[in-house]
Formats: structure tokens, sequence, C-alpha cells
């Protein structure tokens, strides 16, 4: 009998052994398999999108309680195009790069000029706007959207920035530096300066954007500078890169940037 009950007692520790052996061997081969790529990429038919809603006309919230503006049209144009889906969440620009690292969003597009430091961080899509320096001007003022055309006359810009190092390449241009550009626009409207120097998207907030000012202000020309903005992507995540440049080249083909320029940078 004790020989007998030995041998079931092995036998059953033999069938314990194998079922712990199976469980290994499956655990492995799963292991194995996830590390081929694509095996742990989540579907990315919807990306959710993060964004600093603070500073039109790029992105801001309307009255309705709806995130709108430039940016937000360009990437629900180029979601279009590109056959995926985007939410938008509104995020404070103070660690808005942060969680994107941390992964609580897939992108980020919110006026982000693509810079060398933050490529060592982050990745970018194309660029799908320069958004530097350009004119403002009165309404009535004819021919003149180039800032070389302003000799002998007085151009604004806030201190310190693009638009005033740009002025001063002009030695027959009287520079006037202000330390708000609201301060410059109020003289421009009042005709004491001729004309300001200011990024496109802060031109087109006063100029096209502004109650006090859009009946008196235009903006005129080109850019002049470059200062090009991309959507922020978690760095090496080439599958959402790739993704939104789709989307982002077919809504440039078809002209979709400039008739979004349009309505809410001119």
């Amino acid at each position: 009998k004790k020989s007998i009950h030995t041998g079931a007692i092995n036998k059953i520790q033999e069938i314990k052994m194998l079922k712990k052996c199976f469980l290994l061997s499956m655990i492995v081969a799963l292991s194995v398999l996830c590390v081929v790529p694509g095996c742990n990429k989540k579907s990315k038919d919807k990306l959710v999108i993060a964004t600093d809603a603070t500073w039109p006309p790029m992105e801001f919230v309307d009255a309705n309680k709806n995130i709108v503006g430039f940016d937000i049209d360009m990437l629900n144009a180029a979601a279009k195009e590109g056959g995926f889906k985007v939410e938008f969440i509104n995020q404070a620009w103070d660690g808005i790069f942060a969680g994107l690292a941390a992964g609580k969003y897939d992108a980020v597009i919110s006026s982000v000029t693509i810079t060398d430091e933050r490529k060592k961080t982050m990745d970018f899509s194309m660029p799908y706007i320069n958004a530097g320096q350009i004119l403002v001007v009165k309404k009535e003022l004819k021919a003149m959207d180039k800032l070389a055309q302003f000799e002998g006359k007085k151009v604004g810009a806030q201190i310190g920035t693009t638009g005033a190092i740009e002025i001063k390449k002009f030695s027959k241009i009287t520079a006037k530096e202000y330390d708000e550009i609201g301060l410059a626009m109020e003289d421009l409207a009042k005709g004491r300066i001729d004309a300001i120097v200011c990024d496109a998207p802060i031109a087109a907030n006063f100029a096209l954007q502004n109650d006090k000012y859009k009946a008196v202000l235009k903006i005129v020309g080109e850019t002049f500078t470059s200062e090009e903005y991309g959507v922020a992507i978690t760095k090496g995540n080439k599958e959402i890169v790739d993704l939104i440049n789709s989307g982002l080249k077919k809504v440039k083909e078809k002209g979709i940037d400039k008739e979004l320029e349009k309505k809410w940078l001119r």
C-alpha cells in the first residue's frame, strides 16, 4: 500500500509539473510575440490631442465652450483627409509636454514652434503653417505690403521681439518699441505710427478678431520670417507621425490650408 500511495503522489506531482511547464511555455511564447513590432501598438483610429486653448485665433474656447481656432480646424481637416478621428482636450501650457511624454494623450497642437531643442525630446509632424512676422496697417492704406516700403515712416513692435529686430534692419525706418503689443495696436489705430510688425497669429487676433480694431486695421503682405508650427508627438512614435502627416499632406495638396488661413488669419 505504501508503494502504491507513493506512486500516486509522484503521478500527481508529475501532472502538476507538466501544467507548470505548459503555463511557462505559454508565457514565454506570448513574451516573444510581444517583442514583434506592432504587438503593443494600440489602435490609433482616434487620436487624443492636447491644446492650450488660450491663444486666439489659433486655439481658444468659444462662447459655447467649444475648443475652436485655426489649429483645431487644421487637425480636423487632416483627420478627415487621413481617415482617422481626433478628440481635443484642453491642457494648460505648463506641463503640456510632460503630459505628452507620460502618454496622457497622443499629440499636442497648440501653436508649437518646431525647434532643434524641442526635437531632442519630442517628434514633430511636417510644418503646417509659417507663423512668422507680418505687417499690420490701417485699412485705408493702399499699395504698401512690404516692410522696406515704410522707409521714412514709424513702425511699431513689442520690445525684444523678432518684429523689433526686423524693423531695425532698415536704418531709414523709425522703430517704435512697446512693452505690450496692444499698446502698439492702439497707436496704429489712432494714426500715431504707420505700421506694426508682429507674429501672424497675434496680428490676426487684433486685426480680425478684436472688435475694437477689426474695423480699422488689416494684415498685408506675406510672412517674411520663418517660424514654423508643427504637431508635437511622443518621441519615437513614428506610427502617429506618419498618420498625421498623411492627412496634412492631403490638406496642403487640396489647398485646404490656404482656405483656413483666409478664415482665421486674413
